[in-house]
């Protein structure tokens, strides 16, 4: 499923039960960071895990040296052997903690 922008990928969640993985840019349109729709789907499907993706060197994005926790990121570009292999690493970690 695909969503333009932050509250779309919302009303996907609302919509769509479960999804296991949301993908998403770390800079959305529509008034919402990725952050703030990470946390958002989380309050509506508790198992859902999220992957992001920039385009910014890594250290643009980390907080004192290292990514907050919970957050996987997969840092452009990127090829799509590359984008596999994180969303099976991040779903394969989602099916350890449930």
């Amino acid at each position: 499923m695909e969503a333009r922008d932050g509250p779309t990928a919302l009303q996907v969640l609302t919509e769509h039960r479960p999804v296991d993985l949301i993908f998403t840019d770390v800079v959305l349109p529509g008034g919402m960071s990725a952050a703030d729709v990470a946390a958002k789907a989380r309050e509506l499907q508790p198992f859902v895990k999220a992957l992001f993706t920039a385009g910014y060197s890594r250290n643009a994005i980390v907080h004192h040296g290292r990514l907050d926790k919970g957050v996987d990121l997969l840092q452009k570009p990127f090829s799509l052997g590359d984008l596999a292999i994180r969303v099976r690493d991040v779903l394969d970690r989602q099916n350890q903690t449930k």
